[in-house]
């Protein structure tokens, strides 16, 4: 099969599998007004260079074959099975869906709860430029604001994956909690965006990753005949990535469509695999969304 094919399996397999680390970036400069709140839902997904670039050189039939063998010797295979699982855990590549909720706590101040694809997420945003949100705007169009978003992701990251039928094997765990810091600006469609908005920004995410590879029947051969069953590691490693982001909310009647596109570059670091051995892994991410969004209640501003 074809480089090209092999990777497009991939895709299309986790395309149906994963969830992935929240990093698609869908608000405008404006914060919530104060005392209303806004709900939505998006559709999206992160389309991750490393661990796609990892996965194409491991195949489930082979995985299968490998965990129904009575003993395994740690071989080029195995070894391209613990690099693509720690790849997709530092990215988990696939679809994402989330519904959300926002409100405003403060007249530049909104905090926001989401569920994205099994991950609990919350954040908060402050307006630090533009009128503010729900006041007669008269000709000022442009906003801007600053966030912090916190998201955490359990071991269940490779539940859905296949590599996970090679448990009996060597089993995966990991889990990792995300930091997300954007800064926006936007430009309003007409006065408050009572049509909606262009908003551009650039982002700064921080990860913590924590994972382990924990040895079933996996051997290694000394010599002499003899085998020696492997010890298996827990690390803990961490990294920056670094975004850039658009999007739109275009829309009337508090009814609104919202396309948004973020990529990111990340250098995930080196990452101890069995035996001694490292790896270093970095990559270019692309999360592409879009979701719909309705303004809720009547806010406190002028009361």
């Amino acid at each position: 099969m074809a480089s090209w094919q092999i990777q497009l399996a991939v895709v299309g397999l986790l395309a149906v599998t994963s969830c992935t680390a929240p990093r698609s970036i869908i608000h405008s400069g404006r914060v919530t007004p104060h005392g209303q709140f806004k709900a939505g839902a998006n559709f999206g997904g992160n389309i991750a260079t490393e661990p796609i670039g990892q996965l194409k050189d491991v195949t489930e039939d082979a995985i299968v074959a490998l965990a129904n063998r009575d003993s395994v010797y740690y071989d080029g295979l195995v070894k391209s099975a613990t690099k693509a699982a720690i790849a997709y855990s530092l990215d988990p590549v696939g679809p994402t869906f989330d519904f959300y909720v926002r409100y405003g706590v403060l007249p530049r101040v909104d905090v926001g709860y989401k569920y994205a694809s099994g991950v609990h997420v919350l954040d908060a945003q402050y307006q630090f430029l533009g009128p503010e949100a729900g006041t007669n705007a008269g000709n000022e169009r442009w906003y801007g604001s600053v966030g912090v978003q916190y998201a955490g992701q359990n071991s269940d990251i490779f539940d859905k994956l296949f590599l996970n039928k090679l448990s009996s094997v060597l089993e995966f765990k990991a889990a990792r909690k995300d930091v997300l810091v954007p800064l926006t600006f936007s430009r309003s469609f007409g006065p408050d965006e009572e049509f909606g908005n262009i908003s551009f920004g650039v982002a700064y995410n921080h990860t913590f990753v924590e994972y382990g590879l924990v040895p079933g029947k996996l051997y290694e051969k000394v010599g002499g005949g003899k085998a020696v069953k492997l010890e298996g590691l827990t690390r803990k490693q961490d990294f920056a990535s670094y975004g850039l982001f658009v999007n739109a909310k275009v829309g009337a009647k508090r009814i609104y469509l919202l396309p948004s596109l973020s990529m990111f570059y990340q250098k995930y670091g080196t990452y101890e695999l069995l035996k001694g051995e490292t790896e270093d892994f970095s990559g270019i991410s692309i999360i592409p969304s879009i979701g719909v969004q309705i303004g809720l209640g009547q806010g406190k501003v002028g009361r």
